[in-house]
C-alpha cells in the first residue's frame, strides 16, 4: 500500500458495529464484562477503541510491531524513559529539543539516569560517548532548532556494536518523509501535536517500537503511569494524519520558495534547512528521507533585531509550536529553548538572533511578502 493510501486507509478504518466510515469517539471509562476476567475492553486507561485505532495507525505507517498514544509528546518521552534503571546511561542529540533536555537534566538525574550530549551528526562522538551503563542511543533528525541531520543507518551500526536500543525523535519528518524503523531504529517518537495533528487543535504524543518485547514494557508502563491520551484527542488525530500527505508537500513546496528568499537578501547571516545543497546534513538526510520538511531557523543578527521582525509580521503568527496549517514563527533562544542555560545555547550555535519559521500551507508569495516587510521594517 502507497503511503498516501495508508494514511486514510492504515490501521483500524470505520467501526465494525454501525458502518461508520470514521471511527467513533468512545467516550467512555469502563466497560461492561461478560464475566469476571471475560471482556474485550477493562479500562479506558488500559485500552479503547478511538485510541487503539489510532495507534494502530501509527504502528503500520512507521512499520513497527505496535504503536502507543499519549497526552503529549513529553509525556512519550518520559514513558520511554521509564524503559529504564537507575546508573543507566543514554547517549542523546545535544540540539535538542529544549522540554527533552530539561526532563534529562531536572527530573530524571533525580532517578540517577546519566546522559551524555553529543553532536550525533558525528558518529565518532556518539561512539567516544558510549560508556559500560549505556543502554540507549537517542537522536533527533532533522534536530530543534538547528536542523542538525543524523546519519539513522549509522547509529544502528554502532546501537547493535554495543548492544544498545536506538530512539529517534521523528517529529520534524513525519513518517510521510522518513521511516527510522525500517532504517534500523528500535523506537520511534512523535510530539504528534506538530504535523501529525496539523491544525493546532490537539496535544499529544505517540511511540511505535519494532518487537514484541518492547511493545510488551511499554503497554505495562503506559497503564502504569497512566498518560494516555484521550478518545477526543485520538479522533482528532487520526482525522488531522488522513491529510498529512498533501499538506507536507505543500509544506515543503512553500519552504523551498521560501529559503529561495532568505538566499537572496544580504541581512541573514544563516540559514538552516537541510533541503540547501549547503547544509552539512543535506546528502544524508536526502539519503534517508522522501523530503525536507517544512522547518527553517536563520539569524537575524540580534536579539534586538529578532524581537523587531517578529513583532512585524502578519501571516506569520508568533507562537510556540510548529507543523500546523498556519505559519508560525518564534525565537527558540527566548521561547522553545529558554530552557537551556545560554552558555550552553551559545555553544550549540543557537544564537540569540535564531528565528525558526514552521511554513504552512498558505500561499508562498503571501508568506514571502510577509517576511520581506518584517525584515524590511
Amino acid at each position: 500500500m502507497k503511503k498516501k493510501t495508508q494514511l486514510i486507509h492504515g490501521g483500524i478504518v470505520g467501526d465494525q458495529f454501525t458502518g461508520a466510515v470514521s471511527t467513533p469517539i468512545y467516550q467512555v471509562s469502563t466497560y461492561k464484562q461478560e464475566g469476571v476476567g471475560n471482556f474485550k475492553y477493562e479500562y479506558s486507561r488500559t485500552g479503547n477503541p478511538t485510541r487503539e485505532a489510532l495507534e494502530a495507525l501509527i504502528r503500520d505507517l512507521e512499520g513497527g510491531h505496535a504503536g502507543f498514544a499519549f497526552g503529549s509528546g513529553m509525556a512519550a518521552i518520559s514513558a520511554v524513559m521509564h524503559l529504564f534503571k537507575s546508573g543507566d546511561h543514554i547517549v542523546l542529540t545535544d540540539d535538542v529539543y529544549g522540554g527533552t533536555y530539561r526532563l534529562m537534566t531536572k527530573i530524571l538525574n533525580r532517578s540517577n539516569i546519566d546522559v551524555t550530549f553529543v553532536d550525533t551528526s558525528y558518529p565518532e562522538k556518539v561512539k567516544d560517548a558510549i560508556q559500560d551503563n549505556t543502554v540507549m542511543i537517542y537522536v533527533e533528525t532533522p534536530t530543534n532548532p538547528l536542523l542538525k541531520v543524523t546519519d539513522i543507518r549509522k547509529m544502528k551500526e554502532i546501537a547493535d556494536e554495543h548492544n544498545l536500543l536506538l530512539a529517534v525523535d521523528n517529529t520534524f519528518s513525519t513518517p510521510y518523509f522518513q521511516n527510522p524503523i525500517e532504517l534500523g531504529a528500535d523506537i520511534v517518537l512523535h510530539s504528534a501535536t506538530k504535523y501529525l495533528g496539523g491544525h493546532s487543535d490537539v496535544v499529544a504524543g505517540l511511540v511505535v517500537v519494532k518487537t514484541e518485547e518492547l511493545a510488551k514494557e511499554l503497554h505495562f508502563i503506559q497503564n502504569s503511569v497512566g498518560g494516555v491520551l484521550g478518545p477526543q484527542d485520538s479522533w482528532l488525530l487520526i482525522r488531522g494524519i488522513k491529510t498529512l500527505a498533501i499538506r507536507m508537500e505543500q509544506t515543503e513546496k512553500n519552504t523551498q520558495e521560501i529559503v529561495a528568499f532568505l538566499k537572496s537578501r544580504d541581512d541573514i547571516t544563516n540559514i538552516f534547512y537541510p533541503g540547501l545543497p549547503s547544509h552539512p546534513g543535506h546528502d544524508t538526510h536526502k539519503n534517508q528521507a522522501t523530503g525536507f520538511g517544512g522547518m527553517v531557523s536563520f539569524d537575524v543578527g540580534s536579539d534586538e533585531r529578532a524581537l523587531e521582525v517578529l513583532k512585524k509580521t502578519k501571516l506569520f503568527t508568533l507562537a510556540e509550536s510548529l507543523g500546523a496549517v498556519e505559519s508560525l514563527i518564534s525565537l527558540p533562544p527566548r521561547m522553545t529553548h529558554a530552557s537551556i542555560p545560554r552558555e550552553r545555547r551559545l555553544d550549540l550555535g543557537i544564537e540569540d538572533g535564531l528565528v525558526r519559521i514552521s511554513v504552512g500551507i498558505e500561499d508562498a508569495e503571501d508568506l514571502i511578502e510577509d517576511l520581506k516587510q518584517a525584515l524590511d521594517a
